[in-house]
């Protein structure tokens, strides 16, 4: 007999109406199934508890609550004893996107994961237990505050687990970066603000990239560039410009001119410690959705593919639920958070080369390895836990 459905707490910075809003769908899947109408199929694991740390007017979390009989609590700790002097769930969903707060000078939104974070490993601690996390994106916008959730969950010894959903969604083709090949060089090309986005972006080549022999040895140094000398990077650098056509090659919604004018573009340059350099060209105007290419040692032609945001027969994050689902089941984190901790470092100190006057930052801090097992953890052909 199985056993029973995992029992979660859903913290989360705000739940508002609307397809892109990151708690609406991914909580409303846990709580009215995939197809969002009530019925099967659902994820097995139930929402037990919900705490939101901002209600606006357009809140739907205690209208939620009240249908499906599940209390919204005032704190996190109440969230996750259910009011008790006990920790009293088997998983945290900790969905910290959206919501009303402030850029900072790089442009980064402060969303307070790092804050939510400590509240919940604050309850592990009085209780003298801990469960699984799930951290939607991010870590944090600041390395200092992501390396601290990261050392957290290592000295409480929980699976902790965080990413971006667009690595786990389906791909077109549906191609893989071979484990344990060589390879020297990556590139994406993709839209968005470059904050949010750029996280996706460095998250889509990391996953690939990190299959490579040997591992992820860590990042040496990082630099952001903007106007002309994005192209002329790109005109000057023969392995760049054939990932970056061979990336363009499999986009679905390719737009007219990847060059057109446009003021919010930006390049990241990533230099990693085993000699590896990729490259993420952000390019609001010119792309339409998130492209990698990654050559391979002894063949002619890269690993090219377009990495679905939102395909549109399947929502953007039900592949991402199948994995957050296996961590809660089996107690270990599907794919090593390592990786979401080292891009967050990246992205940070890319933003900060962009204000430093967009000059080469060698970033010893970011010296992180580590290795993926011989497994794939997209989604592949149909959608057999879904219906109608």
């Amino acid at each position: 007999m199985p056993d029973a459905p995992k029992r979660i707490a859903s913290i989360n910075t705000v739940i508002w109406e609307g397809r892109a809003s990151h708690a609406r769908t991914i909580v409303g899947e846990y709580l009215f199934g995939f197809n969002g109408n009530g019925r099967a199929p659902h994820p097995r694991s139930e929402i037990v508890s919900i705490y939101t740390h901002q209600t606006p007017e357009n809140d739907i979390s205690r209208d939620w609550g009240r249908d499906v009989n599940i209390p919204v609590f005032r704190t996190i700790h109440e969230a996750l004893t259910l009011g008790t002097d006990k920790l009293a769930v088997d998983g945290v969903l900790l969905v910290a996107e959206h919501g009303d707060y402030p850029f900072n000078d790089k442009e980064q939104k402060m969303y307070p994961r790092f804050e939510l974070f400590l509240e919940i490993a604050d309850t592990f601690r009085r209780t003298g237990q801990s469960v699984p996390v799930f951290n939607d994106k991010h870590l944090s916008f600041t390395w200092t505050n992501a390396k601290r959730m990261y050392d957290i969950s290592k000295e409480l010894d929980f699976p902790f687990m965080a990413g971006s959903s667009v690595t786990v969604n389906y791909r077109e083709p549906d191609v893989e970066f071979p484990w344990g090949a060589r390879t020297k060089h990556g590139v994406v090309v993709g839209p968005g603000p470059i904050d949010s986005y750029g996280f996706h972006m460095l998250e889509t080549v990391q996953s690939l990239i990190e299959r490579r022999a040997g591992g992820e040895k860590g990042v040496e140094a990082v630099q952001c560039l903007e106007g002309d000398a994005i192209w002329q990077f790109l005109d000057s650098t023969p392995w760049a410009k054939k990932l970056f056509n061979a990336a363009l090659s499999v986009s679905a919604n390719r737009k007219p001119d990847p060059r057109v004018k446009d003021e919010r573009a930006a390049l990241f340059r990533v230099w990693h410690r085993d000699g590896v350099e990729t490259a993420v060209f952000r390019l609001p105007r010119g792309s339409g959705d998130f492209s990698v290419a990654v050559d391979v040692e002894g063949r002619s032609d890269p690993v090219a593919t377009m990495m679905w945001r939102n395909k549109p027969d399947n929502r953007s994050f039900d592949c991402l639920i199948q994995n957050i689902e296996k961590m809660f089941e089996s107690g270990k984190a599907t794919y090593p958070v390592e990786r979401t901790l080292l891009v967050s470092g990246i992205l940070d100190s890319v933003l900060e080369s962009r204000i430093q006057g967009h000059k080469r930052l060698e970033t010893p801090h970011l010296g992180l390895a580590y290795q993926v097992p011989n497994q794939s953890f997209h989604c592949t052909g149909g959608e057999p836990w879904r219906v109608g």
